[in-house]
């Protein structure tokens, strides 16, 4: 059998399962259905409620049995909804296979009549009394939702602890259903307590954490009015370090009060003090990808090889980070220290020191490289932060430029001084960070790059990518997932730029299908050149088939360029299919894929195998 059947076949089937994962979204049905319902959002909304079945009933006593648990959810989602006085039947129909069905008349819905707040004990100040009766957002005539009632009333109580009210809560609430005027009348039951101020923070730990370094994270002065957010953001803070097995922070009890103030405590337990991690990769088409500031980094593992890394956390009593990493893989060898210091200069900023030697022999380009970096990453909120800061590298690296009468790649031996800015943006709005269902993601990197020693020039490399996640049902079995990612070098020119630092794509994580740096322009032997621009979007069908296993059918496309804008035309595209298994803290990958439009040399064929989605 030929390489090319072989491709067109495994490109058919990768086609036909994209079809079919996609019809499968609607395949389930509901476990009942709804009849004498005229309003389509209601219906909509007791048909999620009732929720789905992915087999038909089999018997009648099976389809009536479905009809009464339909029916207990349509009455409880009724009554959420206002609707304190419904007739709701369960049948099983006369079909065969025997349907379930809850038959509805709704009745009449009652309204909002009356809201009020009674305090137990001495209300709050006026201000904070009309900023919970303000929460209560229950406004006379409304649908007398449940939800809305018992919503109301947190709303009431959290409006009063944010004035400063710590010991606020509410007793059981009065609330009178009329079946004469139709209404619901709530009454709710507050005891407000007094104002708290804020006074010192006494840090209790067994380990080494610096209380003064725990007090710098705060977000209030002494004296200040309580406000449980703020008190929530340190105790986010110090969780978000990593180096706690556990947090805790909290008011002190009300008789620890002392000159009007409040302590806050905070209970930290440090985790073990050190670990270590190992790790191995396999990929017939490994992606390389040197990232600043981090001396290599890469997307989806650097081919096939061991990994490992020593940790050591909070050494200094700073909620530090020490790493020690090495890697030893086919195309690049590593060895690294790095030091991270959050909370250095303000609260949710981290400073990030480190250096170390990499060694890479790729198909473009061998070269052996040390630096130090130090980045600064300022969090704006939880998945919002900016970063900045520079690298600066020694490397000896080995050009391949051209190709000789002999076919043989020549090229040059360049001993470089490389000094590189670092400014990027990240805005991530996915649910996950392994396994996204649903949400949005977009990254930002720009390097100005200053290059000196046997060739002198300076560049601007900017990198963008942007991915999106849309499920197709409610409980995300099929999701859609899309990916683009465009970067471009300005100012530089080939062969200038040094290779490790140009485009390169194909391989997992980028063009999946094709080999690695197999995408792009290449010498007359079919060595990788590299490139001024980037263009690369992928698309996936991802299906869950179990609570362990996901299906997946993708399709990658790419284009490496010589010139500094993005090339449309000319894309390579990868097809594939993969299997996703469910390790509990994120999916074990392995993926399969083709290229469409090979070149002389392409193989049939890549494998690739990781943790975690692709993008």
């Amino acid at each position: 059998m030929s390489l090319r059947p072989a491709r067109c076949g495994l490109a058919a089937l990768c086609t036909a399962i994209l079809v079919c994962l996609a019809a499968e979204a609607g395949a389930a049905e509901p476990k009942a259905a709804v009849e004498g319902i005229a309003d389509r959002a209601l219906r909509a909304e007791l048909t999620r409620a009732i929720g789905e079945v992915k087999t038909k009933s089999q018997s009648p006593f099976e389809a009536r049995r479905r009809a009464r648990e339909a029916a207990a959810d349509a009455v409880a989602l009724l009554r959420s909804e206002g609707y304190y006085l419904p007739t709701v039947e369960p049948l099983a129909s006369a079909d065969e296979p025997p349907r379930a069905i809850v038959r509805i008349q709704t009745g009449p819905r009652f309204r909002i009549a009356q809201p009020a707040i009674h305090w137990q004990g001495a209300p709050p100040d006026p201000k904070a009394s009309a900023a919970a009766l303000s929460a209560l957002a229950l406004h006379s005539g409304t649908p007398g939702r449940a939800a809305d009632i018992l919503a109301a009333e947190g709303r009431a109580v959290a409006a009063v602890q944010k004035l400063g009210y710590a010991d606020a809560r509410a007793a059981p609430r009065e609330v009178v259903v009329d079946d004469a005027d139709l209404t619901v009348r709530p009454t709710f039951q507050i005891t407000a307590g007094g104002l708290v101020r804020l006074g010192d923070v006494e840090v209790i730990t067994k380990g080494r954490t610096n209380p003064a370094w725990v007090r710098a994270l705060v977000s209030w002065r002494r004296g200040d009015i309580y406000d449980p957010a703020k008190v929530a953001r340190l105790e986010r803070r110090l969780l978000d370090v990593g180096v706690y097995q556990s947090v805790t922070v909290a008011l002190a009890p009300a008789d620890k009060t002392a000159q009007g103030l409040r302590p806050v405590i905070v209970d930290v337990a440090d985790r073990r003090r050190n670990t270590i991690e190992l790790g191995a990769g396999y990929s017939t088409a490994p992606l390389y990808y040197t990232e600043v500031g981090a001396l290599s980094g890469d997307l989806d593992g650097q081919g096939s090889g061991v990994d490992g890394k020593w940790i050591t956390y909070n050494r200094l009593g700073l909620g530090d980070t020490l790493t020690l990493t090495g890697q030893l893989y086919d195309i690049q060898q590593k060895l690294d220290l790095g030091l991270d210091l959050p909370g250095w200069g303000r609260p949710d900023q981290i400073l990030k020191v480190g250096g170390g030697f990499t060694a890479d022999e790729t198909p473009a380009f061998s070269d052996s490289d040390v630096g130090v970096r130090l980045i600064v990453e300022r969090d704006f909120t939880k998945t919002t932060f900016i970063t900045y800061g520079g690298a600066l590298d020694y490397t000896g690296t080995r050009e391949q430029s051209a190709v000789n009468l002999e076919a043989i790649p020549v090229g040059e031996n360049l001993r470089l001084f490389i000094v590189t800015g670092v400014a990027g943006f990240g805005l991530d709005r996915s649910n996950d960070i392994l396994n996204p269902t649903r949400g949005w993601r977009v990254q930002v990197r720009l390097e100005p790059t200053f290059v000196t020693g046997d060739e002198t020039l300076g560049y601007l490399k900017a990198v963008a990518q942007a991915s999106a996640y849309q499920p197709l049902d409610s409980s995300a079995t099929t999701v859609l997932a899309e990916r683009l990612r465009v970067g471009s070098i300005l100012g530089g020119e080939l062969p200038g730029v040094p290779a490790e630092r140009r485009f390169y794509a194909g391989g997992g994580g980028s063009v999946r299908g094709y080999a690695y740096q197999d995408v792009g322009p290449q010498l007359e032997n079919g060595t990788p050149a590299g490139g001024l621009s980037l263009l690369e979007s992928s698309f996936e069908v991802r299906r869950r088939i179990t609570d362990q296993w996901d299906v997946v059918a993708f399709v990658d496309a790419g284009s490496v360029g010589e010139t500094p804008a993005p090339v449309v035309k000319g894309l390579s595209t990868g097809v594939g299919v993969g299997v996703r298994y469910n390790l509990g803290f994120g999916p074990f990958r392995f993926d399969i894929a083709t290229p469409i439009d090979p070149r002389k040399g392409d193989g049939p064929i890549q494998v690739y195998v990781s943790i975690g989605q692709s993008f």
